[in-house]
């Protein structure tokens, strides 16, 4: 019988095994400088191999698949050297055999494929703003891949192993993740924004216009989530209290009266204040083609001379996100932004507190809304050296700064991440040690890593005049260097890691969930060996690594597709179209709210760099003691948790309660509206947790199938 191969264009050669000896010859040469009898009898063994091969299937094989087979047959010799070196050969044809961006360009244009339509659960992908942010991270992702990156991390990255976060913004010379602005100095120091003095606001409503300003400069030059506190607007409310008193005296208004209309004018203006900043973040568009990726802060106790007015912010917050914004049909629904913290403490947590009535009415706000979500004081205290302070958007949190308490300003140079599963399924399938190949991959990520902490050192603080010169991140002078915000402790460098359930599944056949168990004591153990590397490299370096349990709300679905390419079908592990958050509880398994907490507070403790739990619960907005006891108890048991519940709007027909998710004959997801059948997505609002931060664009097949999969953990 005649043997054929197909040439990438198309066409049909015979097969000649002769090409393949001399190829496998070639990466001999490559390693060795000179060709060997062994390589002769080795690459004719692989051309014999793959004749072979031929015989027992269809009589034709194309070049990818005749290179995978020689890729194979020399990973089978104990010259893995040459292996490596013929794997890398083709990498650098391929990439040259073709511009990498032509395929992906067109198929993000055409707005057809699920990956750029579902890739951020925020963007829409037909608004010619976010084509332009897409357009330009794909030129970014290519050039990334080709010219900056090793080959060796390229390789892991693509096959699914690990996951070198933001390709699409690393090719520009410097440009950082997420931050904590320091609206502080900004608004009582002044601020420049495109070459124009902004100075000290002097009323509350004028420095929340402000706010809004910085914080669209910052988005537009960072990539990442970005938090602000209202501590650092609460003493433009007393401005405008004392503006608003003064007035009143000087027109001859006695005392108590003046009081009393300065009050109610002030919390007019916070009432204004809060609507102008909720409107202006959630219809500005930055740079990356979205509204800014923002959190707000709410502490109490952050600053006591000012505690009183920020309960005012704080209250009028909370009662503008239960009434909601409304969408474009007029109906008042859940908005994405600003995603809300509110932290528990001693006078707010009980019923016998000075400001339990907010936490009340926080929670109010949560079974409606999904937001605030919550820090306990006392916990972080513990793992913070005495510090509280917010994350950095989503759940990316700085590391402690017991000397000088700094945390306002600084900031997250990004993310790799490991596939804990890929490196578990590895080891099993090669019989080799979980951690030495877990430590493969790592030095992947670290390698990575270098490279954007590179990349910022070589760049001076005119890149981004908003963070480094004009008060966002530092004050640095014009042309000065980066370098000493990049070490000492200032900024963080994240290692981050995603499927610690499935990879303790896959190795001892148990969860994590239970303390004392194999399950556990390996989960345990894993999360220790990656602080461990980071910590090894941050003494090294003189960079904050930090350990960071990556939301992952594209790449769930890329790591779960790696692990049914590479792997065998293992019932619950690769036979689902998402991998585990961090070092969560799996979304599927049946456990009560509080023994959730009390698990993953464990494992949260060793994610110093980033980490949130949640807590999926029904309707609770008709039991609010519910919500407030849960609260209660993440404040003595874990540092960050927030809380799950549903919020959508059907345009068709205006029904208001939980769309539902369905699945098709062939196994895909969809949302349909329980009152009248609507499937387009694009004629309902369905607001879901995604990753920290809420979603309202729709979702890959891969989130869908972890939100399907929620064990609701309180009714």
């Amino acid at each position: 019988m005649d043997y054929f191969i197909i040439k990438r264009d198309g066409t049909k050669q015979p097969f000649d095994p002769q090409k393949i000896k001399d190829a496998v010859i070639k990466a001999f040469v490559a390693v060795d400088g000179e060709k060997t009898s062994y390589a002769e009898g080795k690459a004719q063994n692989i051309a014999d191999y793959i004749y072979g091969y031929m015989e027992g299937i269809p009589n034709e094989l194309t070049i990818d698949e005749i290179q995978s087979l020689v890729e194979k047959g020399l990973m089978a010799t104990k010259r893995k050297d040459v292996a490596t070196a013929y794997v890398e050969y083709r990498h650098d044809r391929d990439l040259s055999r073709k511009n990498t961006m032509d395929d992906t360009l067109s198929e993000m244009l055409k707005n057809e494929s699920e990956y750029w339509t579902k890739e951020n659960s925020n963007k829409n992908s037909k608004i010619l703003t976010t084509q332009r942010d897409y357009m330009a991270g794909i030129m970014s992702t290519d050039y990334s891949r080709r010219y900056i990156l090793p080959k060796d991390v390229v390789q892991a990255h693509d096959k699914g192993a690990i996951h070198i976060h933001d390709l699409d913004y690393l090719a520009e010379n410097a440009i950082s993740n997420c931050c904590l602005i320091n609206l502080e100095d900004m608004l009582q120091n002044g601020t420049v924004i495109n070459n124009e003095m902004i100075e000290r606001p002097h009323r509350f409503i004028t420095a929340m216009t402000i706010a809004t300003q910085i914080m669209l400069g910052v988005s537009s030059s960072q990539y990442g989530g970005e938090t602000i506190t209202v501590s650092h607007l609460a003493p433009f409310v007393r401005d405008s209290y004392n503006r608003f008193l003064n007035k009143y005296l000087e027109r001859g208004v006695e005392e108590e009266k003046a009081k009393e209309w300065a009050e109610l004018d002030t919390r007019k203006e916070i009432s204004d204040g809060v609507q102008t900043f909720n409107y202006q973040l959630n219809s500005m568009t930055n740079t990356n083609g979205q509204s800014p990726f923002c959190t707000v802060f709410f502490y109490l106790n952050e600053n006591p001379e000012y505690t009183k007015e920020i309960a005012m912010i704080t209250e009028e917050f909370f009662k503008q996100r239960i009434q909601g914004i409304k969408n474009k049909a007029g109906v008042y629904v859940t908005q994405a932004f600003p995603k809300l913290i509110y932290c528990l403490d001693e006078n707010n947590i009980t019923e016998d507190s000075e400001y339990w009535w907010l936490t009340k009415l926080a929670a109010e706000c949560t079974a409606k809304r999904m937001v605030p979500d919550y820090i306990s004081a006392k916990v972080m205290k513990e793992l913070k050296q005495g510090d509280v302070y917010p994350s950095m958007g989503c759940r990316s949190f700085l590391t402690p700064d017991p000397v000088n308490h700094k945390y306002w300003g600084r900031f997250n140079i990004g993310v790799s991440t490991v596939n804990l599963p890929y490196v578990a399924l590895e080891a099993k399938k090669e019989n080799k040690d979980f951690f030495e190949v877990l430590d493969k991959y790592l030095n992947l990520c670290h390698k990575a890593q270098k490279i954007r902490l590179q990349r910022l050192e070589n760049v001076t603080s005119d890149v981004a005049p908003i963070l480094w010169q004009n008060g966002a991140f530092a004050r640095l002078a014009e042309g000065a260097s980066l370098h000493e915000l990049l070490h000492d402790n200032y900024c963080t460098s994240s290692l981050g890691y995603a499927g610690l359930y499935e990879a303790v599944m896959i190795l001892t056949g148990e969860s994590h969930s239970k303390r004392g168990t194999k399950g556990y004591n390996l989960g345990i153990k894993i999360m220790q060996h990656l602080n461990d590397a980071c910590s090894a490299w941050r003494e090294e370096e003189n960079v904050s690594y930090s350990l960071y349990g990556t939301p992952i709300e594209s790449t769930t679905y890329k790591f779960a597709k790696a692990l049914k390419k590479d792997f065998d079908i293992i019932e619950g592990i690769t036979d689902k179209d998402y991998v585990t958050n961090s070092y969560h509880v799996t979304p599927a398994e049946e456990i009560s709210a509080f023994d959730k907490i009390d698990i993953e507070a464990d494992f949260q403790k060793l994610s110093p760099g980033g980490a949130i739990s949640y807590i999926e619960v029904g309707n609770l907005q008709n039991n609010i003691p519910a919500v407030l006891q849960l609260l209660q108890y993440m404040y003595d048991k874990i540092m960050y948790c927030e809380m799950n519940t549903k919020s959508d709007y059907c345009y068709n027909c205006g029904y208001d309660g939980e769309i539902e998710m369905k699945k098709d004959g062939n196994g895909k997801f969809y949302w349909q509206c329980p009152c009248c059948g609507n499937q387009d997505e694009d004629r309902m609002a369905v607001t879901r947790r995604v990753c920290g931060y809420l979603g309202t664009n729709g979702y890959n097949q891969g989130r869908m199938n972890d939100i399907a999969d929620r064990y609701v953990h309180l009714q």
